[in-house]
């Protein structure tokens, strides 16, 4: 054993110890860094020199320079950020919604709905006074302005989710393209045994867990390395690389497959999301995307595309669920509001275009609140008096113009028939009136030539029919998007009528529009179902339905907000820095390294003393 083995020694352990120190301060100057992860230095004595009387030692190597890494706790916390960031984005959306709809004491459109029909009830007392007309119109027209604003702010917003789900599928693309770099980085890094590419795999792991707070994905590492001798918490991933989002392959290894958002085929702007295989062909992921803030936006918005259905809106989804409720509610008002006013007595009727239905058309299918029953034409005097009455059925194979199934609207009425059962075939419905229809137009119904004076009515038995396909409308339009009172009564208040038979004293209509706000109506939802409410309970059921999934959202949010932060502070237990543990490291490598220092300076002295004895 010489004394340039011995110096040796000493500057091994000198290198050691300034490794040990780089490391401690790379570590300090991390501390605040939420994403890094605290390093540690690992020593092994030097191959020592067998001899007698025992072996001597060559000092210390670094073998490894690890990061201290659970990555168990790690795919916890990746969890747990998933939900709170998908909770996060529900309860702030849910929370906006629930300002449109405020109902308070004077606001809202239950307000609304209470001075509409308190405008009836004033009305209904005096059938004939213009102000009380022009008051109607006027309140009518304030309910039908705010479900039309109700709607389209809804509508908004879910197109602001639409916008916002492109621009966050792009930042999951750069996340992917960026993971797929740092894969090639590191594998270039721990090519070389023992080499440990610390900070690149911290920056793919803040990518791990930015991406997780976008959407679900799994991923696999390879085989799960642990070592115990290191630290009891230690556990990190092996080279391999796979990360697949609903079951399609996103990163593997360096190679990076990019989600296709796309919108191009779709009248409504929507977008879907695919994953797109090398041959080109396109899979639609876009219900299968779950958790983070995108699958928020996705369940929020709605998933389920059909460019032939509801013009390319979504079919399910919180807000278009909202949007369809206020559709329903609206025409559910329309369709019974213009039941009743049908059976005003008016000189003719006539649809408004009816665009979708042809000769041949079941009225049960082109109008999903038709229903099977009755409905009565009658006829009126210029007297007021009831001079004929005819009964019509409707079923689901009931067409404008088309016997083949079942006999049609127009046979029905037009046929010569004894509806007065006096043996008299020249006083009945069809000898005033004739009804008329144009495939994909107009239905009407006309007063016979020479024939003045005379009125027609109709009287619904739970069909729709007459308030479906607007024969006679007090409200235009088919839903929450077009409601509104008809044009001609906000031109002109007086044409509105409060009777059934066209004398003065008959307030019929408007006593049975007052009436109808406290009658049980079905309310026909897109999902299929029917609620049977009140106009003012249905409406209840969806401010109360807003409310509730609020409330959900926020009892969420707390439970996983709490939980995140439990799992968090394990995390950083674990691998975040401690500046105390750091300065004690500090000081106990700096002394090392300044007792390296004097071993190299005894050695130095002792050589100098070997030569001096020499000369």
């Amino acid at each position: 054993m010489s004394l340039f083995s011995t110096l040796n020694t000493g500057v091994s352990g000198l290198s050691a110890s300034q490794t040990a120190v780089a490391t401690t301060g790379h570590n300090i100057a991390n501390a605040n860094n939420a994403y890094y992860t605290r390093q540690r230095v690992n020593f092994s004595a030097s191959t020592p020199f067998h001899s007698q009387p025992g072996d001597i030692g060559t000092g210390v190597s670094v073998t490894s320079i690890v990061r201290i890494h659970d990555e168990f706790v790690y795919n916890r916390l990746k969890t747990t950020a998933n939900a709170v960031s998908y909770d996060t984005y529900s309860k702030q959306t849910l929370e906006e919604i629930a300002q449109y709809f405020p109902d308070l004491q004077n606001v809202g459109i239950a307000n609304d709905l209470t001075n509409y029909y308190a405008a009836w009830n004033d009305f209904s007392t005096n059938a004939s006074e213009g102000a009380q007309k022009i008051s109607l119109v006027q309140t009518a027209s304030t309910l039908s302005s705010d479900l039309q604003t109700s709607r389209d702010t809804l509508r908004t917003l879910q197109d602001s989710l639409n916008d916002q789900l492109k621009t966050n599928m792009e930042e999951v693309n750069s996340i992917g393209q960026k993971i797929a770099d740092l894969n090639k980085q590191i594998a270039n890094v721990e090519s070389i045994p023992n080499n440990n590419a610390n900070d690149l795999r911290d920056s793919r792991d803040e990518l791990e867990l930015t991406l997780a707070k976008l959407l679900d994905f799994s991923v696999f590492k390879g085989e799960i390395i642990s070592d115990n001798s290191i630290d009891p918490n230690m556990t990190d991933q092996g080279m391999d690389y796979y990360l697949n989002i609903a079951g399609n392959s996103f990163v593997d290894g360096s190679t990076f497959h990019p989600l296709v958002i796309d919108n191009t085929s779709n009248e409504s702007n929507y977008y879907s999301i695919y994953s797109e295989s090398q041959d080109g062909k396109q899979y639609n992921m876009t219900e299968k995307i779950q958790g983070g803030k995108i699958g928020a936006m996705l369940d929020l918005r709605g998933r389920i595309l059909d460019v032939n259905v509801n013009s390319g809106f979504p079919q399910d989804g919180t807000i278009q669920g909202y949007i369809d409720d206020l559709d329903t509610f609206a025409q559910t008002l329309i369709t019974e509001t213009n039941n009743i006013y049908a059976q005003s007595a008016q000189s003719n009727m006539q649809t408004p275009q009816m665009s979708e239905v042809a000769s041949d058309t079941s009225l049960q299918n082109a109008y999903s609140n038709i229903k099977d029953g009755t409905f009565d034409l009658i006829v009126y005097d210029n007297q007021g008096k009831e001079v004929a009455r005819k009964s019509i059925t409707l079923n689901s194979s009931t067409t404008m113009n088309d016997d083949t199934y079942s006999k049609s609207i127009l046979t029905q009425i037009n046929t010569s028939t004894d509806d007065n059962a006096d043996n008299n075939a020249l006083n009945d419905v069809d000898d005033y009136f004739s009804a008329t229809f144009i495939d994909n137009g107009v239905f009407s119904l006309t007063s016979k030539n020479n024939l003045n004076g005379y009125k027609v009515a109709i009287e619904d038995h739970g069909t729709n029919f007459p308030g479906a396909v607007g024969i006679s409308q007090f409200f235009s339009g088919t839903d929450a998007s077009n409601i509104e009172v008809k044009s001609d009564f906000k031109k002109d208040p007086s044409l509105i009528q409060g009777y059934s038979a066209p004398v003065v004293g008959n307030n019929t209509v408007a006593n049975a529009m007052v009436q109808m706000q406290y009658n049980k109506l079905n309310f026909f939802r897109k999902d299929g179902t029917t609620a049977t409410e009140t106009v003012d309970g249905f409406y209840r059921l969806v401010t109360t339905q807003i409310g509730s999934d609020g409330e959900k959202a926020n009892s969420s949010y707390d439970s996983n907000t709490a939980l995140y932060n439990t799992v968090y502070a394990e995390f950083q237990s674990i691998s975040g820095v401690s500046t105390d543990e750091e300065l004690a490291n500090l000081m106990k490598f700096q002394a090392s390294y300044n007792a390296n220092a004097k071993i190299i300076t005894t050695i130095d002295q002792m050589l100098d003393t070997l030569l001096g004895l020499k000369s």
